[in-house]
């Protein structure tokens, strides 16, 4: 029942990621706090990996690339890895995300500010309409833009006439948990999320809608049943993602969603 995956993210270089263990289930919650790091095999492997299962299963499937920078790249040369890995797997994937929102690689957000993300979405832009058939390119954002961060950044959309946004990346906040708060800090850092995230990346989705409303907009956050779908369609996504709902409902959850929803809108 799945209308496509995204898989991700994936950086020039591969690397391990941070030390674990580094995923963490709050089940009083229904949350997860990780700190993967974007642990992958690198863009060279994995495009050819991907290429090789393409050839097995052509047209079977959406495949998104979700694309990121190397941890020691300096975030003056990140421009750079999101442009290799673009290039990697161009031929390969049917959409790019560019994440620059991970709350667990140092100094990735950062690439949220103007003068960073206009030089990696610019210069992808650019490769990308040279194509005889472009690639659909969207951006992931954090769940904890202030309102002129945000603004700005639907600026910066319009400016470059980028595809779409998705909403919303994992938060850094831990306000308002019922797992117990020396539970929490024992923990340590990471990205949370799942149900308490549920209402801000809604939130989020509207606030862009508001302001887009024909940019394509896919609804990640805390979405565990049909009716979180359809919260997100009602807010203005056209699509939604299940990550924490997978790990805890189970592979099930796509069924359960798609058929009690209202909606045509696709899953994955």
């Amino acid at each position: 029942g799945f209308g496509f995956v995204e898989i991700g993210t994936v950086t020039p270089i591969a690397q391990e990621g941070n030390s674990k263990p580094r995923l963490f289930r709050l089940p009083k919650d229904k949350a997860l706090i990780n700190r993967m790091g974007f642990n992958n095999d690198g863009a060279s492997v994995i495009a050819n990996r991907l290429k090789h299962w393409r050839s097995l299963n052509p047209g079977l499937l959406v495949v998104g690339g979700n694309i990121g920078k190397n941890k020691n790249t300096p975030n003056e040369d990140a421009w750079k890895d999101y442009e290799l890995c673009f290039n990697a797997f161009f031929d390969h994937v049917d959409y790019f995300v560019v994440n620059v929102s991970s709350p667990n690689t140092p100094g990735l957000r950062a690439l949220q500010q103007e003068n960073f993300l206009y030089k990696i979405l610019d210069n992808l832009q650019q490769i990308n309409s040279a194509k005889a058939q472009p690639k659909p390119i969207l951006l992931k954002i954090s769940p904890d833009l202030t309102q002129e961060e945000l603004n700005n950044i639907i600026q910066l959309i319009k400016r470059i006439n980028l595809d779409g946004i998705i909403a919303a990346n994992t938060t850094l906040s831990r306000e308002d948990l019922l797992t117990a708060s020396a539970e929490i800090a024992s923990i340590g850092m990471g990205g949370l999320s799942g149900k308490p995230l549920q209402q801000t990346s809604t939130k989020t989705i509207t606030e862009i809608h508001t302001q887009l409303p024909t940019l394509t907009l896919i609804g990640s956050g805390g979405i565990f049943t049909a009716a979180d779908a359809n919260e997100k369609f009602n807010a203005g996504a056209g699509l939604v993602q299940v990550w924490t709902g997978f790990i805890y409902e189970g592979p099930g959850i796509v069924k359960k969603i798609l058929k009690a929803s209202t909606s045509n809108q696709s899953l994955v």
